[in-house]
């Protein structure tokens, strides 16, 4: 149902193959061709060419295309709505909820980027994510130009049944069942309530390594900034992603590994005490849990946080451990696994936070506890894990120059983990850690070339503000090693977008 041809508009995906060199490997286009289906979702009329421009512009063109638009008066927010929304119309959540999804994962970690840096950068981070989108969109249509169809309206649930139907198609993992029932709720419902019902099963699985709760939580972010007016076809390509399991049996009635510390963890809930949030700060636990994380089952993990709960041990212990742990992971082995135990876990703490059930949130703390040694064993796989431990950081003696944060991402370039005790006794003897978040980003700007680089850059340097210091510190010295340093190449895109906004 939610699989139709899109719009032949296949110019927008000229990018670096040249215009004439595209022409003539695919023929004309007649004007029939570059008409939208009637079968597609539509957007209001107010944003609707806004978005059609980001979809039909060539790769080539639509950087100073857009700049001339924003020297008229087009603003960011009506650019960062186009965004998100061409987004969710032309590429595919599948067949992993990552890869050229990226385009619109990505939209709410370039946003944040965005209101963080220095004016004269602000517009640096949704450029970039534009072209990102239309290098997924070229590679969405070479794959079958998928689009989202429009809703079926025979088919969408009154709003009394809305709730009960969504919940009882992402049970049954039946796409067309929840796909109308969020329509339903999306209509008929406010967007806390909508929250509250996908929040519950956005972490239940393990499938694209946490992509799908990161899709919850920057979704629902990005909608508190454009406004919930356009949520449906949002919440319709996230309930869509959320449904993912390519390559393997339906779970409904099977039993699969990605599947099962997410029905362990709503049985070991039930074992949590009434007052389950602790008044001890405890460092010791903290250090505890981090051990454990270290080398155990998902199973141990989430055993581990019940026990810490049940003796009294504050949610912010246990928190400060699960960062800390994501932290190591890069640690032991930088790269694609590692990076995303930390964007997980900014994205399940964000639901965390939001829920208003407590059994759900306590669910989320219990999955992202189980998820992180399933990112330990996605790791190993790849390849050998360094012996490393968050917690050895800053046992020898480091001397803290007055330029230990230039000195920091200098080094970055040679030794990621001398870099890393550098950092960490730069903010051990009261170092600033805000000047390092603003160095950090800025060189994202500069150097990064990837959606990942603001995707984890956005989290790590907004979630060590939340640990206590001596957890913070080692956390952002950790995060060295997914960083860009100094020493790398500054973008070419970045001389285009300064060169189209002058």
């Amino acid at each position: 149902m939610l699989k139709s041809q899109r719009r032949q508009f296949l110019l927008s995906t000229a990018g670096s193959l040249g215009l004439s060199q595209l022409l003539g490997s695919l023929g004309p286009l007649s004007a029939g061709e570059v008409k939208f289906d009637k079968g597609i979702a539509r957007f209001s009329t107010e944003i609707e060419p806004l978005v059609e421009f980001l979809e039909t512009t060539p790769r080539n063109e639509i950087i100073e295309q857009t700049a001339r638009r924003v020297q008229r008066g087009l603003s960011y927010r009506q650019l960062l709505t186009a965004l998100l929304l061409a987004g969710v119309r032309n590429v595919q959540p599948r067949p992993s909820v990552g890869f050229k999804f990226h385009a619109v994962l990505v939209v709410n970690s370039a946003h944040l980027a965005s209101i963080s840096c220095a004016d004269e950068d602000r517009w640096l981070p949704i450029f970039w994510a534009i072209d990102n989108f239309k290098s997924s969109q070229q590679r969405d249509f070479s794959e079958g130009n998928w689009t989202l169809a429009a809703v079926d309206e025979a088919a969408v649930p009154p709003a009394r049944l809305a709730a009960e139907h969504l919940r009882r198609g992402l049970e049954k993992w039946d796409v067309e069942a929840a796909d109308v029932a969020i329509t339903s709720l999306v209509r008929n419902a406010g967007s806390q309530r909508v929250f509250d019902e996908l929040a519950k099963y956005a972490a239940r699985d393990f499938r694209s390594i946490g992509h799908k709760v990161i899709y919850l939580s920057n979704a629902f972010r990005t909608l508190q900034t454009i406004g919930w007016e356009y949520a449906e076809p949002v919440m319709r390509s996230l309930v869509y992603a959320m449904l993912n399991h390519h390559g393997s049996p339906n779970p409904a009635d099977s039993d699969q590994e990605a599947d099962r510390p997410g029905r362990d963890n709503r049985q070991l809930i039930k074992e949590l005490p009434d007052h389950w949030h602790g008044e001890s700060l405890d460092d010791g636990a903290t250090a505890d849990l981090v051990s454990t994380l270290h080398d155990c089952t998902p199973q141990e993990a989430s055993q581990k946080v019940v026990a810490l709960i049940s003796n009294g041990i504050s949610l912010q212990s246990i928190w400060n451990a699960i960062y800390a742990s994501s932290g190591e992971l890069m640690m032991r082995q930088r790269g694609i696994i590692a990076l995303h135990s930390v964007t997980t876990t900014n994205a399940i703490r964000h639901a965390f936070q939001n829920a208003t059930d407590a059994k759900t949130r306590q669910y989320l703390l219990l999955q992202n506890a189980a998820f992180l040694p399933m990112f330990r064993e996605a790791a190993r796989a790849r390849g050998a894990l360094a012996d490393r431990q968050i917690t050895s950081l800053g046992a020898s003696a480091t001397q803290v120059s007055p330029t230990a944060v230039e000195d920091t991402f200098v080094l970055m370039g040679k030794d990621r983990l001398a870099a890393a005790e550098q950092l960490y006794a730069y903010l051990q003897k009261d170092g600033d850690p805000q000047t390092v978040v603003d160095h950090a980003r800025r060189l994202v700007f500069l150097k990064g070339n990837d959606s990942h680089d603001y995707k984890f850059s956005s989290a790590a340097l907004e979630d060590y503000r939340t640990l206590t210091p001596v957890w913070r510190n080692r956390f952002l010295a950790a995060s060295v090693f997914q960083l860009r340093s100094s020493t790398e190449s500054t973008r070419p895109i970045v001389e285009r977008i300064n060169k189209a906004l002058s």
